[in-house]
């Protein structure tokens, strides 16, 4: 299944490889429950450093997925639903399309158990 959109491909691949480390989903996590916090505040409820938490919200940002704005000193981040969105409806497409490929073997199946029991019932009638 392929993205026609331009750029969609590369953004997908960007969303599905920040999302593939645990720290940086539990930051997402962190921000959708909190609306905004600061590199700081998210620091406090993570087992890792602040400046490894900047990291990994520049993965996320460069993937779409949060933004900063500032105030003041700080930098405060918030979830940027989006590109998240655009990655669900891939996924569901992806999804669709195996669930119609899976309907069709299913379907082949059913005709070809149905033509063999034609055929089993014929011959008992025949012997």
């Amino acid at each position: 299944m392929t993205d026609e959109r331009p750029g969609g491909a590369e953004a997908v691949d960007s969303v599905l490889v920040a999302l593939a480390d645990p720290t940086r989903r539990q930051l997402l996590e962190l921000l959708a429950a909190k609306g905004e916090a600061t590199a700081t505040m998210l620091a406090e409820r993570l087992p890792v450093s602040r400046q490894a938490v900047v990291k990994h919200l520049a993965v996320l940002d460069a993937a779409g997925l949060v933004s900063g704005r500032r105030a003041g000193r700080e930098v405060r981040y918030a979830v940027r639903p989006a590109a998240l969105d655009a990655t669900a409806r891939w996924m569901a497409a992806l999804a669709a399309d195996w669930d119609r490929r899976l309907a069709n073997i299913k379907r082949v199946a059913e005709a070809a158990e149905r033509e063999a029991g034609t055929n089993d019932r014929s011959q008992d009638r025949n012997t």
